[in-house]
């Protein structure tokens, strides 16, 4: 089975539920993607990772660390970091928090970032494009340089446009159309 079938069939086991949902972007949906029983399970850790940097090397991405916005990136991200131990170069992982931390270092990026470091942002689920968008400010407030944003999954609702006018590359490993969610 390829990795873009076994991931589809993992997500479809369990991170798709079906019902009435508000997603982050206040929008409603018939079905929700909750990518983090796939990306924390040790089956999504080896396929995720695996495609994620096979995506990012294709795109011609050369991050030094690769993140988002906590907590949904961050077993991608880890997941991806781990990987590319075996496919050199080696990456490392970072977390963008929501808010500053007003104790210790009272940062928003914390982990394996440095002002001047070249990042790909991570998305678990690309929705409206908001929490990508909230990382990369936090990122580039930091001194970061983000070289594109990769998501699991693309939920066709507008977010990978709005990202792109916004003058970033988007690389997705799956869509929600592939998932048979949308027609």
């Amino acid at each position: 089975m390829s990795d873009s079938r076994a991931l589809a069939d993992l997500l479809q086991r369990r991170s798709i539920r079906h019902g009435d949902f508000v997603l982050a972007s206040g929008a409603r949906s018939t079905y929700y993607i909750d990518c983090r029983p796939s990306t924390m399970s040790g089956e999504g850790q080896a396929l995720i990772g695996r495609m994620g940097l096979a995506a990012l090397r294709a795109r011609g991405w050369a991050p030094r660390a690769v993140g988002g916005l906590t907590m949904g990136a961050d077993p991608v991200a880890y997941a991806i970091a781990r990987a590319s131990v075996d496919l050199p170069p080696p990456l490392d992982a970072f977390a963008v928090r929501k808010q500053a931390k007003e104790h210790g270092t009272g940062k928003r990026v914390e982990g394996n970032f440095a002002a001047g470091d070249a990042v790909v942002v991570i998305e678990d689920v690309i929705t409206s494009g908001g929490s990508a968008l909230q990382a990369i400010e936090a990122i580039v407030a930091e001194g970061g340089r983000v070289l594109g944003i990769l998501a699991v999954v693309d939920r066709e609702q507008g977010g990978r446009q709005t990202l792109e006018a916004a003058g970033h590359a988007v690389e997705t490993l799956i869509t929600a159309t592939t998932l048979g969610l949308k027609r």
